[in-house]
């Protein structure tokens, strides 16, 4: 760090203690080291942690940055896996959104809730069921943990994606702290004397902070759509013999544009979960199935189905894809469903017990154990989306280029997978996981359930596995640049600067420019400066 820079860093610790109290500011090395990395790698150690308690000490927080030429970066629950906001250089100070977590509207006459950006989704989605309305996109499978503010930073894909897309596609009015601590409102929030119940009126302003990895400001208000709950859901699961199958059957259903989560895995994915789910007999589990189904007889029935299953009926499977329904009428909810099953057998799918997709309902936010792999190995991500016509082929690339390199992944002990999903009737993403044996990091320790750990090994570093793990995860970015694949979570993974034209690329630096002109939030994120 150069003497300036330190200087810098501890001149805002002085000014903002001064202002925001000790309690704010933290400099214990542990914690910044914990708020340095996200799941796949560790950043910069930051200078400096930042705790508001509040949406005004985070704009006096940002506004004394701003005036000590001090970079700062935003973080959530911490569950990226592309170094979205752990910092690339020195000098840089962390802001932990985590106790800006209220929900501060909850509107059911104009049918929207505006929430700090610290709330989870698992918050949110419990206050609102009790109230009987959800957002159409209500969380990813981390809902736990992942916080909103991160979620529409970063972009999320799951539950309510398959009809309504990313959490995006939600979202109707920001409330956005400037990298100088000015203060701005998007959409209908922006005017005067305005609700935030809408987001188009003139240009789209509130899509410039959505999924920009933070690199446009510190969001302190997301308002999001609300709908009813639906009251009625089923489900159906269904094995492919082939990968070709399972995938052009996803594409298939869809387009029908019925479902409202679409998922699936091959069969190492699927070996995985059951070596580390002993959710299909976990008492806890089959209690919230049993109180999900709304009458007492219906959920007894549907939990002792999978009581009766277990999981032998996974041991075996090929490519499986599951799927569900939701809606306002039993009998629309069973004609939907008949459809899509009709879709699926057109693409000889073996229909199979559907405990699957009815757990993930009943449970749709549980402990983040599967962080780790079954015997605690390092567990990294990676996806691509890509329009539906070019899911299949790019699936199969993937699952033959992971074949040709088998002999150097299984030296490394490294296991390969594919979980699939799709984003209302545009989007196929693939996600491509990597288990292996390796150390694991503090954000493991904190999400992960201690008893869980308890039971598993742990791993010394093992940088030649991390290595291959690393060249593995370039071939899947070529293969998805090969099919002008889009991305969440951008962060420094994603070749969004190099994959971008040269004027869409010169219109992102314009528009980091006029919010950022120093180039302090989250510098280096996106490719941008």
């Amino acid at each position: 760090m150069s003497a300036t820079a330190m200087e810098n860093s501890e001149n805002i610790v002085s000014v903002l203690r001064e202002k925001l109290g000790p309690s704010v500011i933290i400099e214990d090395e542990s914690e910044r080291r914990f708020m340095s990395h996200d799941i796949w790698a560790r950043g910069e150690l930051a200078d400096f942690v930042i705790v508001p308690n509040t949406a005004e000490q985070l704009r006096e927080a940002v506004k004394a940055a701003h005036e000590c030429g001090v970079a700062l970066n935003a973080r959530g629950g911490g569950m990226s896996y592309t170094k979205a906001f752990t910092p690339d250089r020195k000098g840089v100070g962390v802001v932990d959104t985590r106790k800006l977590d209220r929900i501060l509207e909850i509107n059911t006459d104009d049918m929207y809730v505006t929430v700090e950006p610290g709330c989870t989704w698992k918050k949110l989605h419990d206050v609102l069921k009790s109230k009987g309305v959800r957002t159409p996109f209500w969380g990813p499978l981390s809902g736990i943990l992942s916080t909103i503010g991160g979620g529409v930073s970063q972009n999320n894909a799951f539950f309510g994606a398959g009809k309504y897309g990313s959490s995006g596609e939600s979202v109707l009015a920001l409330a956005v702290v400037l990298a100088d601590g000015t203060l701005v409102r998007t959409g209908s929030g922006g005017v005067r004397n305005g609700k935030p119940f809408w987001r188009y009126y003139g240009p789209d302003l509130t899509g410039l902070f959505i999924g920009d990895c933070g690199a446009h400001g510190f969001k302190t208000e997301i308002t999001l759509k609300l709908i009813p709950q639906p009251p009625h859901e089923d489900w159906a699961s269904y094995e492919f013999e082939t990968r070709e199958q399972c995938a052009a059957a996803m594409a298939a259903l869809a387009k029908e544009n019925l479902a409202c989560e679409i998922f699936g895995f091959d069969p190492n994915l699927t070996k995985v979960r059951m070596a580390r789910a002993s959710f299909l007999s976990d008492a806890k589990t089959l209690a919230n199935v049993v109180k999900s189904q709304g009458g007492l007889l219906k959920g007894l029935r549907e939990g002792a189905k999978i009581a009766m299953a277990g999981r032998g009926f996974m041991a075996d499977a090929g490519y499986t894809l599951h799927f569900s329904t939701e809606g306002y009428s039993a009998a629309g909810v069973r004609d939907e469903l008949k459809i899509l099953k009709t879709t699926a057998e057109k693409f000889q799918g073996k229909e199979i017990e559907n405990s699957i997709p009815k757990i993930v309902r009943a449970n749709p936010f549980t402990p983040l154990n599967n962080m780790l792999g079954p015997q605690g190995e390092r567990w990294a991500p990676i996806h691509g989306i890509v329009p539906m016509s070019e899911g299949p082929a790019c699936w199969r690339e993937l699952e033959e280029g992971f074949e040709a390199m088998r002999a150097e992944l299984d030296a490394h002990d490294i296991l390969t997978g594919a979980l699939v999903t799709t984003m209302g009737t545009n989007g196929y993403l693939v996600e491509p996981v990597f288990i292996w044996p390796e150390e694991i990091f503090e954000i493991h320790e904190a999400a992960v359930e201690a008893n869980v750990l308890a039971k598993y090994p742990r791993y010394q570093p093992n940088p030649e596995a991390t290595a291959a793990v690393e060249k593995a995860r370039q071939f899947v970015l070529e293969v998805f640049s090969k099919h002008g694949a889009a991305h969440f979570q951008i962060g420094r993974v994603y070749p969004y600067a190099t994959g971008r034209d040269r004027d869409s690329w010169k219109l992102s630096t314009i528009v980091k420019a006029a919010l950022d002109p120093d180039g302090a939030v989250n510098p280096g994120v996106l490719g941008l400066e």
